[in-house]
């Protein structure tokens, strides 16, 4: 199945709906394809318009989700089409959602000691059919036992919680030796799964807003919210050129 794809500042940016990226990534399973997704935001973006090697990781991955209200706002600058916001978080819930439906199995590598076990608990709960075919923290060093844990547990979907570009550098760099279909590197989803980080109200994420969310209770983040306006001045110099 096709997927329509722009680019903003040189970073691939994924056109698709949790319900057509859930279809085609499920579909890829079936076909024994493998899949890799990464989420970019305003933040991400700008980094990557300046580090060719960190542009070159987000582009080889198979999607680039809009994970980002400003990501939007830049389709819209440059004419183009992307309307859909793809958060991570939601993501990961959405394909766990249809895992748990469709009989197929996950794993979950990340996070401090006891976090993705927490994380499962949360998860079967959730969905009571759920196959969790394994977790492993990522403090764990041996990267050969975590490829043959992974892979004798023959999981479908592999979510990968060690902040970002680490956990994508991660997938790109082991994916060839797995038998895995589909990776999504998950940042902090753990924590907030298993209960240990709040996320913003239902409120604030539907109008797009957890970053304001986050800045009023974490208001030293206010340095890093202002790559959202610089963002969106570099995209519309970059649509006058």
């Amino acid at each position: 199945m096709t997927q329509q794809k722009e680019t903003i500042l040189g970073v691939n940016v994924s056109d698709e709906t949790y319900t057509t990226i859930a279809k085609k990534l499920f579909l890829a399973i079936e076909e024994k394809k493998q899949s890799f997704i990464v989420a970019v935001n305003p933040e991400k973006i700008i980094k990557a318009s300046k580090d060719p090697e960190l542009k070159e990781l987000i582009n080889s991955a198979d999607y680039q989700i809009p994970d980002g209200v400003g990501v939007l706002i830049a389709s819209k600058l440059q004419g183009g089409n992307i309307s859909n916001r793809i958060t991570g978080i939601d993501l990961m819930n959405t394909l766990i959602g249809v895992a748990a439906k469709q009989q197929k199995r996950i794993f979950l590598y990340g996070g401090k000691p006891g976090v993705a076990e927490a994380a499962k608990q949360k998860l079967i709960q959730m969905y009571p059919d759920l196959k969790v075919a394994g977790v492993i923290d990522g403090y764990q060093k041996d990267n050969q036992l975590i490829i043959d844990t992974i892979n004798a547990a023959k999981a479908d979907l592999l979510f990968v919680a060690m902040g970002s570009p680490r956990q994508e550098e991660w997938i790109r760099a082991n994916r060839d030796k797995l038998d895995v279909s589909v990776f999504q590197g998950v940042g902090g989803s753990f924590d907030v799964v298993a209960g240990n980080i709040k996320r913003a109200p239902a409120s604030f994420r539907k109008l797009g807003l957890e970053w304001l969310y986050r800045l009023m209770i974490e208001p030293w983040r206010m340095k890093r919210q202002l790559a959202l306006p610089l963002f969106l001045v570099e995209v519309f110099k970059q649509k006058n050129k």
